[in-house]
């Protein structure tokens, strides 16, 4: 892709290949779709599929699907993608200074000069009115959880500067969509939401321990932490533990919301969860923290694992 000047046009070093921002958007909107990540769209997928998860076990408990379950799933993917790229402008204002270290980051929008700080904050303003619209179709108590996910989202960019588990806050942040789905369909936060919640955090642990080996060597030079740069060669233990977690809590989440549907109902539920665990145990074959290449590869092939309970829970609750 190129300019009117015939240069280059600058794009961001971690973008998809042949991506639609770079490809088909309308230039003057390039530089704030990439600071919304929208060139780089698995961000949104690893927002979007606790959603969906939460909704679907909340289905599946209910024994019923409803006009207002499928707006919920909807409202989740526009909701997902707007509260995705207002996040990910927020952590480039913050850590605008700290990206122009980094190799892999100094090509974001912010430190190569391309979008400034004030026309950054118009922009992520923007994206959180929008999906503060859709927040309000759902219930109070949707609505109120909607609120609160502003807090983890606030406080993630800060966090890999005082902690060495910023996936943490990532992983608080970014499964909330598992309470705030199942609270918008059955009026009330439940049991199950909560360990659907914990097991999204185990994966987030998971996937984005694997991402944030590519940075480990720049990171070491700055000073910002992570776990990846904490756990070391030993991450490949720590990964085995995150997937036992995982499994293990999205296993408990399915087997509480269908305490009172059928066994066979429970059975395709819980082997949701098992089914992710074989997928997350093919990515833990294939992870070599000096592959730069293949780390992507395998962090972005967390939409299908992220996918297979949404598809389980779905089967689970026609039963």
């Amino acid at each position: 892709m190129t300019g009117s000047s015939g240069t280059p046009e600058p794009q961001v070093a971690d973008a998809v290949e042949g991506n639609w921002v770079d490809t088909y958007a309308p230039a003057p909107l390039r530089p704030y779709l990439r600071l919304s990540r929208a060139d780089r769209p698995i961000g949104t997928w690893l927002l979007l599929l606790p959603c969906w998860w939460g909704l679907a076990l909340a289905v599946l408990a209910k024994g019923s699907f409803t006009p207002l379950d499928a707006w919920i799933a909807v409202g989740c993917a526009i909701g997902a993608f707007l509260m995705r790229g207002a996040g990910c402008t927020w952590n480039d204002i913050t850590d605008r200074d700290i990206d122009g270290a980094v190799r892999r980051t100094a090509s974001r929008p912010i430190p190569a000069g391309q979008v400034g700080v004030r026309k950054a904050l118009g922009w992520m303003l923007l994206q959180s009115f929008l999906a503060l619209l859709i927040l309000l179709t759902f219930n109070g108590a949707a609505i109120l959880l909607g609120f609160l996910s502003l807090i983890p989202v606030a406080i993630y960019p800060f966090a890999k500067r005082f902690t060495w588990w910023p996936q943490v806050f990532l992983g608080l942040a970014f499964n909330w969509g598992a309470l705030l789905a199942w609270t918008a369909s059955t009026g009330s936060l439940g049991g199950p939401a909560i360990v659907l919640y914990l097991a999204g955090i185990a994966w987030t642990l998971f996937y984005d321990t694997i991402y944030a080996h590519q940075d480990a060597e720049d990171d070491a030079l700055i000073g910002v932490k992570s776990t990846a740069r904490l756990f070391g060669e030993t991450s490949p233990a720590w990964l085995r533990r995150f997937l036992m977690a995982t499994v293990l809590l999205l296993g408990l989440a399915a087997i509480a919301a269908t305490l009172d549907r059928s066994v066979l109902s429970l059975v395709v539920a819980t082997c949701g969860a098992w089914a992710m665990g074989w997928h997350l145990m093919w990515q833990l074959g294939r992870f070599d923290p000096d592959d730069a290449d293949r780390l992507v590869t395998v962090f972005r092939s967390n939409r299908e694992a992220g996918m297979i309970p949404v598809l389980f829970f779905a089967v689970a609750a026609l039963l």
